[in-house]
């Protein structure tokens, strides 16, 4: 370890991580009350962060400018990752639905992915969308492996993959069977790369996966080719991740936030005393991290930008 910046919570690893994290950084615990609080989304037209507790069956809404902190929605459907499309509507993972839905901009709420060739999906978790307007989407088993984030159920389709939803037609297609437990997901700066977590070692410790795959697109955008692990998770499992404008991957582990230079070197943390699930850019400037730790929403100032997402 290079170093502490003390009294913040801080760790720097890497020379590099002075340059984004200022040295009078402090972390912030803006709310506390969720069983388990993922999927943070921010809206900047209003400044408001949008949440999902999953097991409360519930969604929450935090005011940047007031230090509100409200329901959006409730019940929620056990409601996980959620993202903006292009024109600004909330895109939801949904356990309890066992679909993806967009919140209109009139409040009404429209399904977008419900079934693989008519069966069932598991229980979509996280959720990102690409410049063309397509929809990419993960589907593990957690939300149906108990009552606890969801309704108890069998896997109608049998194994957990990664989805497309065609922004013209609204086709469903699978681009990935590969992995064990898909997670969270995000696309890397220049779109050529999709990286995902694969949380597979919550099942089985010993030889379970516990990594993100940086996976190739291919030329024409719609579909996965090779792929290769980037980072493996030092504490815990990654969840939810998000990336900053120069390509720094800043993902979500049991004891806060590891941040990945490009060449995969983790070159600092921003220590969370709780499992982190996932992060979120916001401010007027993107330059605030927003991270659901398991029962509290936290947030730290830094010296980057968030990458704009979905790019435009």
């Amino acid at each position: 370890m290079f170093g502490v910046i003390e009294g913040t919570g801080v760790e720097v690893y890497d020379p590099r991580f002075h340059r984004i994290v200022p040295g009078s950084a402090r972390i912030e615990r803006l709310w506390t009350g969720s069983r388990w609080a993922e999927g943070p989304a921010w809206f900047p037209a209003h400044r408001t962060l949008v949440w999902s507790d999953i097991p409360n069956d519930r969604m929450l809404r935090y005011d940047e400018a007031t230090g509100h902190v409200g329901t959006f929605r409730q019940p929620a459907r056990n409601s996980n990752g959620n993202t903006v499309d292009l024109e600004g509507r909330l895109v939801t993972c949904e356990h309890g639905g066992r679909q993806v839905t967009r919140t209109e901009h009139d409040g009404s709420v429209s399904v977008l992915a419900s079934h693989w060739q008519g069966k069932r999906l598991n229980s979509p978790n996280d959720v990102v969308v690409k410049s063309d307007g397509s929809i990419w989407f993960t589907d593990p088993d957690y939300g149906i492996g108990s009552d606890y984030e969801g309704d108890k159920a069998e896997s109608e389709i049998g194994r957990c993959n990664v989805y497309r939803i065609d922004p013209q037609s609204g086709t469903l297609a699978i681009v990935a069977d590969d992995f064990v437990k898909p997670n969270g997901l995000a696309f890397g700066p220049d779109e050529n790369a999709l990286y995902i977590a694969d949380t597979g070692a919550s099942h089985d410790p010993d030889k379970g996966p516990r990594h993100i795959r940086k996976v190739a697109l291919t030329k024409d955008g719609t579909a996965l080719g090779k792929s290769e692990v980037f980072a493996t998770c030092t504490a815990g499992l990654f969840d939810g991740f998000r990336f900053d404008a120069t390509g720094r991957l800043w993902s979500s582990a049991n004891d806060g936030v590891h941040v990945y230079d490009p060449d995969g070197t983790l070159i600092g943390k921003v220590r969370i005393p709780e499992t982190v699930a996932n992060v979120a850019w916001g401010g007027p400037k993107l330059n605030r991290l927003f991270i659901c730790g398991t029962t509290s929403l936290y947030a730290v100032m830094t010296h980057t930008n968030g990458a704009t997402w979905p790019k435009r």
